[in-house]
C-alpha cells in the first residue's frame, strides 16, 4: 500500500470537491449541463459527522462527470478501494421517453440493468422535451413519468424526478438537490464506515513487526480528506489529531534509528501553514516518515481546517503550544542540524503564524473573553520570536545595541547557546570582518548611567561566550590561557561584550598591543586547535547563519545593526500591543520599556519618556524596586533633557524613596541635591509634589493630647525624614481630622518658620488653634522646599527609641488630639443668699469656683443692672473659699469628729475695679474665692404696710437687683462664662397694722406689727407715726407709741410690735385728698455679717467715727380708713323682672339712693343737693341704653330717698355680672350697699324666631 504514496498525494491534490456521476442515457447531458451546473456549490444541506449525527453544511463542492469520463474509467480496482474517496457520491441517469411502447421495450430493460448495482446511490431525471403548447406530447411524457416513477419508486425512497427543459417545475431544484444530498449523505456513511473497520484492522497489528506507518496514514488521511471534501472540517481535524498521537507514539515506542530530517536547504523556514512544502515521497523513510518534514505536515493540515472554521483562537494556541514542543525536539537533535537552526526556525515559524492569523482576522467575530486570550497568544508568539531574533543578533556582534534591561536580561540569560557538533570556524577570507569586528568591540563604551549612578550591567547571556564557542570546537588548546579569554579581566562576569563595558578605557588593551601569536588575524592557516577569540566567534557565526538561513527577510534584518533595531522595534512593538489588547498590561508595559530605550538612543525623548513612565507606574505599583532603580534613572534624564521640571522633581523623590542598598549614599544624595536645586530655580508655577514615601508622620507615644472646648494647645508631631542629608522646609502646614463627623473638614495648622529635618527621626511642634469637641487624626502634611510644594499623606507607626523605622504603618490611625465636649470650667454664684438692704452700701459676694480648670490671668467683667450701681469709692476685695459640703481634703473623719474646715490658709488681696473689669491674681487661679463688689441698690418706692387681716402681695421681681457677670479665662482668654446674678434686695421691716381696740371715747388702739426681714439683728431705737388727715394722735405724744421699750432688739426672721394711741378727726374733703397715708418712722441699728446676708452699711472713710452707733431711718406708709359705723348713704339693688333676662331684650335696671342721717351745716356743700352717680357695666356683655353719667337731686334731710334707672340690653348669655353703680363724689367708707346687688344674674338665650320653624307633619 505504501507504494501507491506518490499516486495519493497527486490525486489529493488535484481532488478537491466531491463528484456525481451522470449516465446519460438519452444523450441528454449537453443540454442539461449548463442548468445542472449552474446549481454548483450547493448552497445547503445536511450531512452526517462520523458519530452518524446530522450536521449542516453550507457550499457543497461538487463536479458533474459522465460515466463515460476517462477519470473515471481507467481506475484498477484496488485503486478504488484504497482512494475510494475521490469515487462518485452518487449518480444521476438522465433519460427521456416519448412512447409507452419504447419505455417498455427499450427505455425499462436497459435502466434496469444500469441501476441493478447496489452499491452505487442512484436516481432517474426524467427529461420531458415535450412543448408546453403541444398537449399531446405533454400527455404523452406524464404518462411516461408515471410509468417510470411505478417502476423505480419505492414505499421507503423516491428515486424519479421530472425536468420539463422548456419550464421547469418551481420545486425541481430543490427536489434534485434533496435528492443529491440524499445520496452524497448514503455514499459518505458507507465509506466512512469502510475505512473505519480498516483502520480498526491496521491499528490491531500496531505492535506486530509487519506493521506499516504508510499504509495507516494513506487510510487515515484518506478518511480526514474525505470529510475535508465533504466540508465536514471538525472530523477531518478530529481524524489528523489522532494520526499525530499515533505518529509520535509510534516514533517514541519504535527502537529503530530514524533520520530526524531538516539538513535541507530551507528546512530553516518553518512550513506550518503549506502541507506541499515537500512531497511525502520525500520524506519518507522506512515504512514511516522523517519527524521534522512530518509533523510540520500535518501541523499544516491541522491549521488549515482551522482557518477554514475561523478558529484563529486555537490556531494561536496550537501553534504556540507545537513551536515551543517543536523547539524541543529541535534541541535533542541540535547537534546534526545547521547552525543555529533551531532558533532560525522558531523565529520563521512564529512570523509565519502570526501573518497568517492576522490576515483572517476580523474584529468582533470573537467572544471578549476568547478575544482578550487570542491576542494573549499573539503577544506570546511575538515576544517568543523577539528572544529568539535577539539571541540570533548576539551571536553575530550585536549585542551592544541591544538594551541591557530587567527583562532582556531575564530572556536571554534563561536561554541557552546553540550546541552544534563543532562551533564555525572563521573563513580564511575573512581576516578583514575579524579586524573590524575587534575594532568594534574595542570602541564600544559603556552608557553612562544618569545622575554619576555606577551599577553593574545586567548580563544577555546564560555563561560565557567565548569559553562556550571555543569548548564546543573540535579540539581545544589549554595552553594559551590569555587568548581563550581574549586579555580580559572578568571574563567569568559575562562575555566579552560585557568586560569590556565594565572596563574603563585605561584598562582597554589597544590595538598595537594585540597578541599575534598563534592568533593573527592575518595568519588563518595555523592550528585549528588554536582558541577562538570574540571577534571571530562573531564572523564564523555570521557566516554561519547565512549558509543556515534561506529567509532574505530574516538574512537583511541581521545584515546591519540599524536592520537589526528596526526588526527589534517590529517584533517589541507587536508584542506589546497585543499585550495590551489582552489587557496583560504589565507584559506590554513592560515591552514599552523596551521601545522607550531606542528612543532614548535616538534621541526621541518624548517617546522615551512616556513609555517610561508606564514602565516606572507599573514597578512601583508592583513593588518591584530593583527593576524600577534601573529605569526610573532613565526616566528622569528624559524629563530634565525635556525641561519637564515638575516630572524630574517627581523622579528625584521616587529615586529617593527606594531601598537605601539600591544606591550608594552619594547617589542618594545627588538626587537630594538636584531636587533641592531645582526647588530653589527660577520656577515659573510652584510644583506640587506627594513625598509620602519620603517624609512620613505620626503623633508622640503616650495618650492623645487632651484640650477643653475652644481651648488652643501645642501639638508636637514626629517626622520621619528619608532624605540622606539635612533638608530645610520652609513651611508645613498639618491637617487634622475629626474622626466622629464626615461632613466636617480637615483643620489645617501651620509653621511658617522653617523647620530643618535630619535623616531620620525629628520632632516638630504646631501651634493648635480651638478645635470643636472631638477626637482627631492626623491628615495630610503639606509644606514649601523653595517653589515646591510638597505633600505626604503616610502614617508611620512608633517604633522603639533606638530605630528610624519611617516606613512602617498604622492602620487604623491612632487619635493624636482629643477636645472634650463642652462642660462647665468655671461656675459663678452669689456667696449669700438672703437678702441686702436696700437704699444702703452693702457687700455682695460673687463665688468664683474653677473645675478642674486654670483661671491664671482670667479677667471678670461686671455690669449692674438697673436699679443698682456700685460703688467706685471702695476698692474690691478677693478672698479664699472654703466648702465643707465641696472640699474632700477636709471630709477626713478621725476618731468619729470631723476635722474642722476652716484649718487653710485664707488669703484676702484688695482689687481695683478698672473699666468695668477685675483681673485675678495667680494664687486664684485654681482655688476656690469670692469676690466683695460693694453695691448700692437704689428704690424711689416707698415701703409700704398691710392689714393683719389681708394678705400680703407683694412681688418678688421688685426686690430684685441683677448684676452681669463676663468671665474670660484660659490661655488666651479664650474661654468666656457668662452668666447673670440676680441679687435680692429688702427693707428691713415689713409692716402689718390691725386695730386691737375701740375704746367708748372713740379712741383707737392701732398695733404696728415689724417683721424682721433680713438675717441679721435689728435694734430699734425710736419709732414715731406721722397720721393722715382724718387721724389724730391721742394726747401728748408726738406719734409717739404709749409705752416706750426703747431700744428693741428684734432677731432675725422674727417681729415685734408697737401700739399707737389715736382717733378720728374731723375730715376735710380737699386735705384727706393731699395726705392719704399715714408715716411710720423707725430709727433702727443692724448687726450682721456680710458672708450670711444684710450687714451694717459701709461708711466712707471721711465720715467715719470711731465706737460711734450707726443709725439708720426706715419710713414706711400705712393706710388707715375711717370705720365705716354711721355712712351716709345707702345705695341698694332694686330686684330684677320675674319673667328673666334674655339676650336681646330691654331691661330697666334700678337702685334706690337713701340718706341715713343729717349732714352739719359745715358739711353741706353748695349744690347740697346734687349726687354724682355713674353706671359701669362689660361693654361686651351688656348695651347701656341710658346715660351713664350724671347727676341727681336729693335732700340733705335724713330719710330723703331716690330710685336710678337705666335701661340695658344683655348681650350674651349665661351667668354674667350686672352693671354696677357707683358714687364718684362720695368716699367708699361713707356709703352702706344695702341690699347689696347680685354678683352674677341668668341671662337666658333669645326666643326662637319662627321664620326658621319647619312644621313637622305628624
Amino acid at each position: 500500500m505504501a507504494n501507491f504514496l506518490a499516486q495519493f498525494q497527486s490525486i489529493k491534490s488535484t481532488s478537491d470537491r466531491l463528484v456525481i456521476s451522470v449516465e446519460d442515457v438519452s444523450d441528454l447531458w449537453p443540454a442539461v449541463k449548463p442548468a445542472f451546473e449552474a446549481r454548483l456549490p450547493f448552497k445547503q444541506g445536511s450531512l452526517n459527522n462520523k458519530t452518524r449525527n446530522p450536521v449542516l453544511v453550507e457550499k457543497l463542492p461538487a463536479e458533474f462527470i459522465l460515466t463515460t469520463d476517462s477519470r473515471l474509467r481507467s481506475r484498477f480496482p484496488q485503486e478504488q478501494l484504497l482512494f475510494w474517496f475521490r469515487e462518485p457520491y452518487a449518480t444521476i441517469v438522465l433519460v427521456t421517453c416519448e412512447d409507452l411502447d419504447e419505455f417498455k421495450t427499450i427505455l425499462k430493460p436497459r435502466l434496469k440493468l444500469i441501476v441493478q448495482n447496489d452499491e452505487r446511490e442512484w436516481f432517474i431525471v426524467f427529461v420531458s422535451r415535450a412543448h408546453p403548447a403541444n398537449d399531446k406530447a405533454s400527455a404523452m411524457a406524464k404518462k411516461v413519468y408515471a410509468k417510470l416513477e411505478v417502476e423505480f419508486n419505492t414505499k421507503k425512497r423516491e428515486r424519479c424526478c421530472k425536468y420539463d427543459i422548456h419550464s421547469p417545475e418551481s420545486n425541481f431544484w430543490e427536489d434534485l438537490e434533496s435528492k443529491i444530498m440524499e445520496c452524497i449523505r448514503n455514499t459518505l456513511d458507507k465509506r466512512v464506515q469502510f475505512y473505519e473497520e480498516e483502520i480498526r484492522k491496521l491499528s490491531e497489528q500496531r505492535l506486530m513487526p509487519v506493521w506499516n506507518f504508510c499504509n495507516f496514514f494513506i487510510l487515515k488521511e484518506s478518511l480526514a480528506f474525505m470529510f475535508e471534501m465533504a466540508h465536514l472540517h471538525d472530523d477531518a481535524l478530529r481524524e489528523y489529531d489522532e494520526l499525530e498521537l499515533c505518529y509520535i507514539e509510534t516514533v517514541n515506542n519504535t527502537g529503530k534509528q530514524r533520520d530526524f530530517g531538516g539538513a535541507d536547504h530551507g528546512d530553516d523556514q518553518a512550513a506550518l501553514l503549506n502541507p506541499g512544502n515537500k512531497a511525502l515521497t520525500q520524506i519518507v523513510q522506512d515504512d514511516s516518515f522523517r519527524e521534522f518534514e512530518f509533523r510540520q505536515y500535518l501541523f499544516a493540515c491541522q491549521s488549515k481546517l482551522l482557518l477554514k472554521l475561523n478558529r484563529l483562537f486555537e490556531v494561536a494556541s496550537r501553534g504556540y503550544s507545537f513551536i515551543i514542543s517543536f523547539s524541543k525536539s529541535l534541541a535533542l537533535h541540535e547537534r546534526i542540524l545547521p547552525f543555529c537552526m533551531r532558533e532560525t526556525w522558531v523565529v520563521t515559524a512564529c512570523l509565519a503564524l502570526i501573518d497568517a492569523i492576522l490576515s483572517n482576522y476580523n474584529d468582533g467575530l470573537m467572544a471578549p473573553d476568547i478575544e482578550k486570550r487570542f491576542f494573549h497568544l499573539l503577544g506570546d508568539l511575538y515576544s517568543l520570536a523577539r528572544v529568539k531574533f535577539m539571541r540570533l543578533a548576539y551571536l553575530i556582534g550585536y549585542g551592544t545595541e541591544i538594551e541591557r534591561s530587567p527583562v532582556n536580561s531575564a530572556a536571554l540569560s534563561l536561554l541557552s547557546w546553540p550546541k552544534p557538533a563543532v562551533w564555525p570556524s572563521v573563513p580564511a577570507d575573512a581576516s578583514a570582518e575579524v579586524l573590524e569586528k575587534e575594532k568594534v568591540i574595542l570602541q564600544t563604551t559603556s552608557r553612562t548611567k544618569p545622575f554619576g549612578i555606577q551599577r553593574k550591567p545586567l548580563p544577555l547571556e546564560p555563561t560565557v561566550l567565548l569559553r562556550e564557542a571555543n569548548r564546543r570546537r573540535a579540539s581545544l588548546s589549554a595552553g594559551n590561557a590569555f587568548e581563550t579569554f581574549d586579555g580580559r579581566q572578568g571574563i567569568t562576569e559575562g562575555s566579552g561584550f560585557d568586560a569590556s563595558t565594565r572596563m574603563s578605557p585605561s584598562q582597554k588593551v589597544p590595538p598595537s598591543s594585540i597578541p599575534r601569536t598563534n592568533s593573527s588575524p592575518g595568519n588563518f592557516d595555523g592550528s585549528i586547535d588554536r582558541p577562538m577569540r570574540l571577534a571571530e566567534i562573531f564572523v564564523a557565526a555570521e557566516h554561519a547563519l547565512k549558509k543556515t538561513i534561506s529567509s532574505q527577510e530574516l538574512l537583511k534584518s541581521l545584515s546591519s545593526s540599524e536592520e537589526f533595531e528596526q526588526k527589534y522595534l517590529e517584533l517589541t512593538k507587536g508584542a506589546a500591543d497585543n499585550y495590551h489588547r489582552s489587557l496583560w498590561k504589565r507584559h506590554g508595559v513592560v515591552l514599552d520599556g523596551e521601545i522607550a530605550a531606542v528612543s532614548f538612543k535616538h534621541g526621541h525623548f518624548d517617546q522615551a519618556a512616556k513609555s517610561y513612565e508606564k514602565v516606572c507606574a507599573l514597578y512601583s505599583g508592583e513593588g518591584w524596586q530593583d527593576l524600577l532603580a534601573e529605569v526610573l534613572p532613565n526616566l528622569a534624564e528624559c524629563q530634565k533633557i525635556l525641561n519637564d521640571q515638575a516630572g524630574y522633581l517627581l523622579s528625584c523623590v521616587r529615586l529617593l524613596s527606594l531601598d537605601e542598598g539600591l544606591f550608594l549614599n552619594e547617589e542618594r544624595q545627588a538626587f537630594q541635591s538636584e531636587l533641592v536645586r531645582l526647588a530653589h530655580s527660577e520656577l515659573k508655577d510652584p510644583v506640587p509634589l506627594d513625598v509620602s514615601s519620603l517624609i512620613t508622620f505620626s503623633g508622640n507615644p503616650g495618650p492623645p493630647l487632651e484640650l477643653c472646648d475652644r481651648d488652643p494647645g501645642t501639638l508636637s508631631v514626629t517626622v520621619w525624614s528619608g532624605f540622606p542629608d539635612d533638608i530645610t522646609l520652609d513651611s508645613i502646614n498639618l491637617t487634622i481630622v475629626p474622626t466622629s463627623s464626615a461632613d466636617e473638614g480637615a483643620k489645617a495648622l501651620q509653621s511658617s518658620t522653617p523647620n530643618v529635618l535630619h535623616p531620620g527621626r525629628n520632632t516638630i511642634t504646631l501651634d493648635l488653634p480651638p478645635q470643636k469637641p472631638g477626637s482627631y487624626v492626623l491628615g495630610v502634611l503639606t509644606g514649601q522646599i523653595g517653589q515646591l510644594r510638597f505633600r505626604s499623606h503616610s502614617f508611620s507607626k512608633i517604633g522603639p527609641a533606638d530605630t528610624d523605622d519611617f516606613m512602617s504603618y498604622e492602620k487604623p490611625a491612632k487619635p493624636i488630639l482629643k477636645v472634650l465636649r463642652p462642660r462647665a470650667l468655671v461656675d459663678l454664684d452669689a456667696a449669700v443668699s438672703s437678702p441686702l438692704l436696700t437704699n444702703e452700701r452693702q457687700w455682695i459676694g460673687i463665688l468664683v469656683r474653677p473645675i478642674n480648670y486654670s483661671l491664671k490671668g482670667a479677667v471678670l467683667y461686671i455690669d449692674t443692672g438697673p436699679g443698682l450701681e456700685i460703688d467706685d469709692s471702695h476698692v474690691i476685695e478677693m478672698e479664699t473659699y472654703a466648702d465643707v459640703s465641696e472640699n474632700d481634703d477636709n471630709k477626713v473623719q478621725k476618731d468619729g469628729a470631723q476635722i474642722d474646715s476652716l484649718n487653710y490658709e485664707k488669703k484676702v488681696e484688695r482689687l481695683t475695679l478698672h473699666n468695668g473689669k477685675i483681673e485675678f491674681p495667680n494664687w486664684a487661679s485654681d482655688t476656690p474665692s469670692i469676690i466683695w463688689v460693694l453695691v448700692r441698690a437704689m428704690s424711689d418706692m416707698l415701703s409700704r404696710g398691710s392689714s393683719s387681716v389681708t394678705t400680703r402681695r407683694e412681688s418678688i421681681v421688685d426686690a430684685m437687683r441683677t448684676i452681669a457677670l463676663n468671665l474670660e479665662f484660659g490661655v488666651y482668654h479664650n474661654q468666656i462664662f457668662e452668666r447673670t446674678l440676680a441679687v435680692h434686695f429688702t427693707y428691713p421691716f415689713y409692716v402689718t397694722t390691725r386695730v386691737t381696740d375701740k375704746c367708748n371715747d372713740g379712741t383707737l388702739l392701732l398695733q404696728v406689727i415689724l417683721h424682721s426681714e433680713v438675717k441679721a439683728t435689728l435694734t430699734i431705737y425710736d419709732a414715731w407715726l406721722d397720721l393722715q388727715h382724718g387721724f389724730i394722735h391721742n394726747g401728748q405724744t408726738e406719734g409717739r407709741p404709749s409705752s416706750s421699750l426703747f431700744p428693741l432688739v428684734i432677731s432675725p426672721t422674727s417681729k415685734a410690735g408697737i401700739l399707737f394711741s389715736i382717733c378720728l378727726g374731723k375730715t376735710n374733703g380737699e386735705e384727706d385728698r393731699k395726705q392719704q397715708e399715714s408715716i411710720l418712722n423707725i430709727k433702727y441699728g443692724i448687726s450682721g455679717d456680710r458672708t450670711i446676708g444684710a450687714h451694717p452699711p459701709v461708711m466712707d472713710e471721711s465720715t467715719k467715727v470711731d465706737d460711734a452707733r450707726q443709725e439708720l431711718i426706715f419710713k414706711n406708709a400705712i393706710t388707715l380708713q375711717r370705720p365705716v359705723l354711721d355712712p351716709c348713704l345707702a345705695v341698694g339693688f332694686l330686684p330684677l323682672p320675674s319673667d328673666g333676662l334674655r339676650v336681646g331684650q330691654l331691661v330697666k335696671m334700678q337702685w334706690r339712693v337713701e340718706r341715713l342721717k343729717d349732714l352739719d351745716e359745715k358739711e353741706v356743700p353748695e349744690q347740697n343737693d346734687e349726687v354724682l352717680y355713674e353706671v359701669k357695666a362689660n361693654s361686651g356683655n351688656w348695651m347701656i341704653a341710658g346715660r351713664k353719667r350724671g347727676h341727681v337731686s336729693l335732700s340733705p334731710k335724713q330719710g330723703a330717698r331716690i330710685i336710678i334707672s337705666v335701661l340695658c340690653m344683655p348681650l350674651v348669655a349665661g351667668y354674667v355680672r350686672p352693671p354696677h353703680l357707683g358714687l364718684p363724689d362720695v368716699d367708699e367708707a361713707d356709703v352702706s350697699c344695702k341690699p347689696a346687688g347680685p354678683h352674677l344674674v341668668c341671662v337666658l338665650p333669645p326666643a326662637l324666631s319662627s321664620s326658621f320653624c319647619i312644621p313637622v307633619n305628624s
